[in-house]
């Protein structure tokens, strides 16, 4: 399968941010949008504001990622700021997980799940057929640019075996840590979507066009032979 990419756009350069988005929507698969709310994580990134200016300049999907404590509150407000998918943490749902994945689906969006690392996928046991994507976690989260987490991918693995098991087709995404020293491991554990960040992406280069030629080259030399490369 053919590697997605999603760029994680608290990590552009907001002061070229026409100039990177017009690239990324002719380019990329997903625009990935990290929203935090300060208590369940101890930072503060996008808004929906700034997801309807995203809108302005791009089509391609917005994939919103909610680490915030009450996620109940927030599906409504990232649908109507244009989310294509809205993924909330597992740790954050469990009380009424159903009922947030179904209203997701009826406001039009696609239902995602983010798994902490120290979450085991058993979590999701009983509601893992209504969900489109599970995103692991391959770093605490929080904050860009911390170290990868290698036992996460018997995780990526697990949730490949899940989903032959189960006959399911939901995307495995991967939000952490997506490099040139990990994209060989990731897509042979069986990711299916990159999460790019500083590392993978945006410190490449000052112009997002050499960067995101830097990048697939760094994703075609650790995936050749493979049949994922992006």
């Amino acid at each position: 399968m053919t590697i997605k990419i999603s760029p994680s756009l608290m990590c552009m350069d907001l002061l070229a941010f026409k100039e990177q988005l017009t690239f990324l929507d002719a380019h990329a698969d997903f625009l990935h949008i990290d929203i935090m709310d300060g208590h369940y994580v101890p930072n503060l990134t996008l808004s929906p504001f700034f997801m309807e200016n995203v809108r302005k300049v791009s089509s391609k999907p917005m994939d919103c990622h909610l680490m915030t404590t009450d996620p109940w509150m927030w599906v409504p407000i990232m649908a109507k700021a244009g989310a294509a998918w809205i993924s909330p943490q597992a740790e954050t749902i469990n009380a009424q997980a159903f009922r947030i994945l179904a209203k997701i689906r009826e406001l039009g969006c696609k239902p995602g799940i983010v798994v902490n690392p120290a979450t085991p996928l058993d979590t999701l046991r009983h509601y893992i057929h209504l969900v489109d994507k599970i995103t692991i976690m391959t770093v605490d989260p929080g904050y860009a640019g911390q170290p990868f987490i290698a036992e996460m991918l018997d995780k990526i693995a697990e949730a490949k075996r899940l989903r032959e098991e189960q006959g399911l087709s939901f995307l495995i995404e991967i939000d952490g840590s997506c490099n040139k020293r990990t994209y060989g491991r990731l897509a042979a554990a069986g990711a299916d979507v990159f999460i790019v960040g500083t590392s993978g992406l945006f410190h490449n280069h000052a112009d997002i066009g050499e960067a995101w030629k830097i990048m697939m080259a760094d994703i075609e030399a650790a995936t050749a032979g493979s049949g994922a490369a992006a």
